[in-house]
């Protein structure tokens, strides 16, 4: 059942019940309001109640009648003017079985003339077997709370959505020229789960005004839900290039992925939602850094075609007490409405390193709880990667089974890794193919032993800038090599941090290569590089 159908069976009850106030929270007025006349429309039907005993007040409009949209008061354009309307209709007319709902309330979240004013047509309402209902997204004061019942109204849902998109298309059929099927209709359903209705329903018009939708425009429609969330506070919309897609290496890792794509088919969400699976919680990624975590998130996001949004903890953090936990509390909430989309969390022990000790009051004790909590009981389809570097830091109860997926280590690539590494950048950066020459493939490889995925980028962007200032310039093998020989690797400048990472993840993580974790000794370096300026030298 859809929240929309959850909802729309509480009220149900609670106006046939006669509860003297009801809080509707929600953000969308006119969707609550249609739901609310659905109601009145089915109880009048039913005989439970008459349909023109329900008022809604709007401030444009005043007091008007709910299913026939004809304005009864249209003085009363203030809430204090409704209010009026209601003391007069309950208590001088002396009708019974009233409904009114306001749509513009003023603050109610504590203890003032308002929530006063509010607590007494409640009390009017009780006396004449009335309703009031109000709408809005903000606290109540409690002890105005304690003499009714609140209703959330969630947006629209994948169910709730499917029923959106179909209605507003099939009903242009005829109109326009419409290539989607119902798996079409499904994947945009899917897609902007988490948005408003009119939000939604913009979109799709803005497709139909084309006189035509085609399936290409599905990605218009991905495109326009990252514009909808494009500014959003703690979360970063980071833009991702189609086609990197590929991650040199990690072959253990790539193939997990490969497995967990499919169950982003509507198909298989719908087998996962009646088998009450939850979609996949994501990954951390740990290891030696500079060997691809990061790009892995970016990788995953072009391979999926989802949005990539990434997650500071440190830009959540407040200044006040429970700031910090409230503006996580937003970013999480955001990124489930985002949803379907990639949360990256990149060098997460920075942000949770606090965990455990006193020094913060405790906030990032209280933050790391607030995630983990959201982590275990998202059902949103928001894929978590998060990468860590200093795993020392790493709070101890992140690493519990069922926190994450798969916690997989990524080590040095090895040397098939890295001549997968070097064609992939050759190619990207140069259009040059290195498995032309086997020989000299094989003694880049040899060379780069111990480099990480950020090294060996490093040499052929170098490679590549000097080719862009000087595209009549043949790169020589000289030339390319002493690119290479000019690069300290970490395994050099920090092996003992490397061997006590490798330690930590043999006896925790997966890896991510497929390949043993430290299967590869780290190599031996005698004597001491000095680095020096790269140039060519230029004939007079």
């Amino acid at each position: 059942m859809s929240n929309r159908e959850e909802a729309k069976q509480l009220l149900r009850r609670y106006l046939i019940a006669r509860i003297p106030f009801i809080v509707l929270q929600t953000i969308e007025v006119p969707r609550a309001l249609g739901l609310l006349k659905e109601i009145a429309e089915e109880l009048d039907q039913e005989q439970w109640l008459s349909r023109d005993s329900f008022f809604a007040h709007t401030l444009s409009k005043g007091v008007y009648a709910l299913c026939t949209g004809q304005t009864v008061d249209e003085g009363a354009k203030s809430t204090l003017g409704a209010g009026d309307f209601f003391i007069n209709r309950l208590q001088r007319e002396d009708r019974r079985d009233q409904t009114l709902i306001l749509t513009e309330i003023p603050d109610i979240s504590d203890d003032n003339s308002e929530a006063q004013r509010m607590l007494d047509l409640v009390s009017l309402a009780t006396e004449k077997y009335s309703t009031l209902v109000v709408l809005c997204h903000r606290p109540v004061w409690n002890t105005l709370q304690r003499h009714g019942l609140i209703v959330t109204l969630d947006m629209p849902d994948e169910e709730e959505m499917y029923r959106i998109i179909h209605d507003q298309l099939e009903g242009n059929r005829d109109a326009v020229d419409i290539e989607w099927d119902d798996g079409d209709m499904r994947e945009a359903a899917a897609t902007l789960a988490g948005v408003t209705k009119i939000e939604a329903e913009n979109v799709l018009s803005a497709l139909l005004a084309k006189g035509t939708v085609t399936k290409e425009d599905m990605a218009e429609v991905r495109n326009a839900k990252n514009r909808l969330f494009s500014n959003i506070s703690g979360l970063e919309k980071i833009t991702v290039d189609p086609t990197m897609k590929k991650v040199g290496g990690l072959k253990g890792l790539q193939a997990w992925l490969d497995e967990k794509k499919e169950l982003l088919k509507p198909e298989k969400k719908e087998l996962m939602r009646k088998l009450h699976l939850q979609p996949p919680r994501g990954i951390l990624l740990v290891g030696v850094p500079g060997c691809g975590k990061s790009l892995s998130a970016k990788a995953i996001a072009a391979s999926w075609e989802l949005p990539l949004y990434r997650l500071d903890f440190a830009t959540v953090q407040g200044s006040y007490v429970g700031q910090s936990e409230q503006q996580l509390k937003d970013a999480l909430t955001t990124a489930e409405n985002v949803s379907p989309c990639i949360l990256w969390i990149d060098e997460i022990e920075k942000g949770l390193s606090g965990a455990g000790s006193s020094n913060d009051g405790g906030v990032s004790t209280r933050m790391v709880g607030q995630f983990l909590f959201w982590l275990q009981e998202c059902r949103k389809a928001v894929f978590v990667v998060a990468t860590a570097n200093d795993v020392s830091m790493l709070p101890s109860e992140l690493l519990r089974r069922g926190r994450f997926d798969e916690l997989f280590f990524v080590d040095l690539p090895t040397e098939e890794e890295r001549e997968d590494i070097l064609g992939l950048y050759f190619q990207r950066y140069l259009q040059v193919d290195i498995h032309s020459n086997e020989t000299f493939a094989g003694q880049l490889v040899e060379l780069t032993d111990g480099f990480t995925g950020a090294d060996l980028e490093s040499a052929v962007r170098e490679l590549a800038y000097r080719k862009v200032a000087e595209p009549d310039h043949e790169l020589t093998k000289g030339e390319i090599l002493s690119s290479f020989q000019n690069v300290v690797p970490l395994s050099q400048t920090s092996p003992e941090k490397i061997n006590a990472i490798r330690n930590w993840g043999k006896e925790r993580a997966v890896p991510a290569s497929g390949r043993p974790i430290g299967e590869e000794k780290l190599p031996s370096h005698t004597g001491n590089l000095v680095r020096r300026v790269l140039v060519r030298k230029k004939e007079d």
